[in-house]
């Protein structure tokens, strides 16, 4: 029976923990927080979405970083797996909009629930408010580690398993990052993904709290597209967020390395062609053809927006529709079919979902997610270089990663 140390108590930590219980080793889980899970319970605003149910080609086109990495983490444990994992210990899911998984409760609480009780039926040995201060190594081959405490635990086999950057007070504060590059792994930038984008304009920042459904929210670099997606975001006092931005921030944080003049577009009418809202606009001014231009728009939009453009565009807010020319009502049209504004940056790092960049995946063997360096360390989850997109893609590669890590046996 090997002894196998799980550094993080996160998903890829848990998984790794159960994976490697049931293979017959003698597991030990540590976690530095006072309970398990901390970055699980917030997930999916407090629902935790687990997976995606969606085909295995849809599951890879959703990573973003590294995906052929992934081959065989995600092949030796799908998303089916997940699904099945939780189900056959008593924890209901249900399939949402964009095959969005989710527990039946809609309680973050229950997946990690479900989790504890198989690591204690598996006998896994857990240490909570430990933290790991080094790991021990003779000739590039891991003994052990030293916590904090002074205090040296032996193994056969630790998983490093700590998450990125994002919401330190989870215990994702780079503390497995810095075990890693000190032992002589390569760590990649690491920078926010999944976050909110910000933009210095003052109509954007004054629309804060308004919330827009099927909507198109696209990212412009120069004359190309880099992302366009329909679904819903909201304006915040310092840009915009929501899960169209969170999406689109991946893109933005690997363009704005090349390029830092990127603009945002919403089309407002993305079921409305240009001539179809043109005929659209010109049946609302008809029917409000004695009215002034700032009060004809409240069929098209929200109240607050309504005021926004009517500045935005230019024309005389009191002027009678009837009086508003045909170049005019271009200027409209184009405002509502490309309401555009420049992005300045992102949030802080502390407040992204997730961490791109980590461990380089040149230092770990796709096959174990054993480091290529020091013999018997073992890396899983957000700490990788990988990252996805929103939509429980995250979750998958932490469950799979992890259960790689604690399952597969070394190559011979």
């Amino acid at each position: 029976m090997s002894k196998v140390i799980v550094v993080g108590g996160g998903a890829a930590g848990m998984m790794a923990s159960i994976a490697a219980a049931g293979a017959g080793d003698e597991v030990t889980l540590i976690e530095k927080n006072e309970k398990l899970g901390k970055k699980l319970f917030i997930t999916g605003k407090g629902r935790c979405n687990v997976t995606n149910s969606s085909d295995i080609e849809t599951v890879f086109s959703n990573i973003n970083r590294n995906p052929k990495f992934m081959y065989s983490a995600l092949y030796s444990y799908d998303n089916n797996a997940v699904m099945s994992f939780f189900e056959d210990n008593g924890c209901k899911l249900k399939v949402e909009r964009g095959n969005r998984v989710f527990p039946v409760s809609d309680h973050s609480s229950d997946i990690i629930k479900t989790l504890e009780k198989v690591l204690k039926a598996e006998n896994v040995k857990v240490l909570l408010n430990k933290k790991v201060r080094s790991l021990i190594i003779d000739n590039n081959v891991l003994m052990g580690v030293i916590l904090t405490d002074d205090s040296k635990l032996t193994a056969d086999k630790v998983i490093l398993a700590t998450g990125g950057l994002s919401y330190p007070a989870t215990g994702s504060d780079g503390d497995g990052l810095r075990l890693a590059r000190d032992s002589g792994h390569k760590i990649t930038d690491t920078v926010p993904s999944l976050i909110p984008l910000t933009s210095d304009e003052e109509w954007v920042n004054d629309l804060q709290g308004l919330s827009l459904k099927n909507v198109t929210f696209s990212l412009i670099s120069g004359k190309k597209t880099i992302f366009s997606e329909l679904g819903e975001m909201l304006f915040t006092h310092f840009g915009v967020s929501g899960p169209l931005v969170l999406s689109a921030s991946s893109f933005y944080q690997k363009e704005a390395e090349k390029n830092s003049d990127i603009y945002a577009s919403i089309d407002l009418k993305p079921w409305l062609s240009e001539e179809q809202l043109d005929k659209r606009i010109l049946r609302d001014f008809e029917e409000n053809r004695n009215k002034s231009f700032k009060n004809s728009l409240d069929g098209l939009l929200p109240k607050r927006l309504t005021e926004t453009v009517v500045k935005l565009s230019g024309i005389d807010p009191d002027t009678k529709v009837n009086l508003i020319s045909r170049e005019e009502r271009k200027t409209l049209l184009n405002l509502l079919k490309n309401l555009s504004f420049k992005i300045t940056g992102t949030r802080p790092i502390e407040e992204a979902i997730i961490t791109r960049g980590g461990v380089s995946v040149k230092d770990i063997n796709p096959s174990t997610m054993e480091s290529k360096l020091i013999k018997n360390l073992y890396f899983a989850g957000e700490m990788i270089d990988i990252d996805a997109m929103t939509g429980g893609y995250n979750l998958q590669l932490a469950w799979s990663t992890g259960h790689l890590a604690g399952s597969k046996k070394e190559e011979s």
